[in-house]
């Protein structure tokens, strides 16, 4: 049984495209299903606005303002739907050169959140530093949904378990991955097993969007308090809604109150 106070948070797997057009077509399809199956979050992956693999000099020219046409499609998108949006941006950067990987979160009436990529991946042999700009360290931005208070991270940024911690201490319920969390040996191990570490540790919910197989490694899902898959995407284009709501954070935390027990803070770092 859901509960009355459960909100539901629908993670949409596709591959973006070079196509910006056609990436909002699929984002506009898939929303329209997520609503009509009960979302009123609807989560996409890293990227969403554009890509290319690899990267190249197309970046730059391809990149958006968030108060550009991408993000304005989806405010019509949302509103048409009455949702909330949350979707990988290509940012134009202030030098002309690099870019911004920003995830915006959105309803009808405008943006409620914004998060660039703090931890770039310079890592498994990519260099995402030598085309984008990392996000600078701030207090997280947060929007609410319901009964639930929504933060961001993008990809990455899971393998640094204080990018999540900082998340935690500011009352979050959920955190949204959005990702494009590249295959390779054991990669598909490290997705799930570091979602079900942040949800675990933090006791909270995660819920993650992926690309699809051959470039990323699927397995969109949302995670529980206890580190329990309650909705997940194989390797297709597809999406799944699972119903989440705020006593199941505070009734884990009652049984295991470790946030309120650790003995250590998070301090920014130059």
């Amino acid at each position: 049984m859901t509960s009355t106070d459960a909100v539901g948070i629908a993670v949409a797997q596709f591959a973006p495209t070079a196509d910006t057009a056609a990436n909002l077509h699929v984002i506009e399809t898939f929303v329209g299903t997520a609503a009509a199956r009960g979302a009123r979050v609807v989560l996409f992956p890293e990227y969403s606005s554009y890509f290319v693999d690899p990267f190249d000099e197309t970046l730059a020219a391809a990149a958006q303002d968030v108060d550009g046409p991408f993000v304005r499609e989806l405010i019509r998108i949302a509103g048409d739907h009455g949702v909330h949006v949350v979707a990988g941006l290509l940012e134009r950067a202030g030098d002309g050169k690099r870019v911004r990987n920003t995830v915006v979160a959105v309803d009808g009436d405008g943006v409620c959140a914004r998060y660039r990529k703090q931890h770039l991946y310079d890592a498994f042999g990519q260099r995402e530093s030598d085309w984008v700009e990392p996000g600078e360290l701030g207090h997280p931005e947060t929007f609410e949904a319901g009964s639930l208070r929504f933060a961001l991270m993008t990809c990455y940024d899971l393998r640094f378990p204080e990018s999540a911690r900082v998340l935690a201490d500011a009352g979050v319920h959920v955190i949204l991955v959005p990702a494009e969390w590249v295959r390779g040996p054991l990669k598909e191990d490290h997705w799930q097993t570091l979602l079900r570490a942040r949800a675990i540790e933090n006791t909270l919910f995660v819920a993650a969007s992926d690309h699809p197989p051959p470039v990323g490694v699927g397995r969109s899902v949302v995670v529980d308090p206890q580190g329990v898959e309650i909705a997940a995407v194989g390797t297709a284009t597809d999406l799944a809604v699972a119903f989440v709501d705020a006593t199941a954070v505070e009734r884990v935390r009652r049984v295991n109150p470790a946030l309120r027990l650790r003995r250590y803070q998070v301090v920014p770092r130059d």
